[in-house]
């Protein structure tokens, strides 16, 4: 996912946004995700002008943007991943159950 999102901004950009405003356009994503999520379960319904989003392309905006964020600052995801999963299974492996 980081390589081809690479290889997007490389060839269709003048390279990636400063760190601060790619968050605040993860910000942006992450508000229309919610807005999605909010009006096919949540108590707020559609206006009528509003246009029928897949929520499914809402996380796919957000992915693309994580890993813009993840690329410009050198962060690998999968390893950012495997350390997040090591800290949960210590942490809270029993905690769910």
């Amino acid at each position: 996912m980081q390589k081809i999102t690479d290889r997007w901004i490389i060839e269709n950009t003048r390279g990636y946004w400063k760190p601060n405003n790619i968050m605040l356009r993860l910000m942006e994503e992450i508000g229309e995700l919610s807005r999605e999520i909010n009006h096919q379960f949540g108590e707020k319904p559609k206006k009528s002008t509003d246009k029928n989003k897949e929520i499914s392309h809402e996380i796919g905006d957000v992915l693309f943007t994580i890993a813009c964020l993840s690329n410009s600052l050198n962060i690998k995801l999968d390893k950012a991943f495997q350390y997040t999963m090591k800290k949960y299974d210590k942490r809270d492996k029993e905690r769910h159950r």
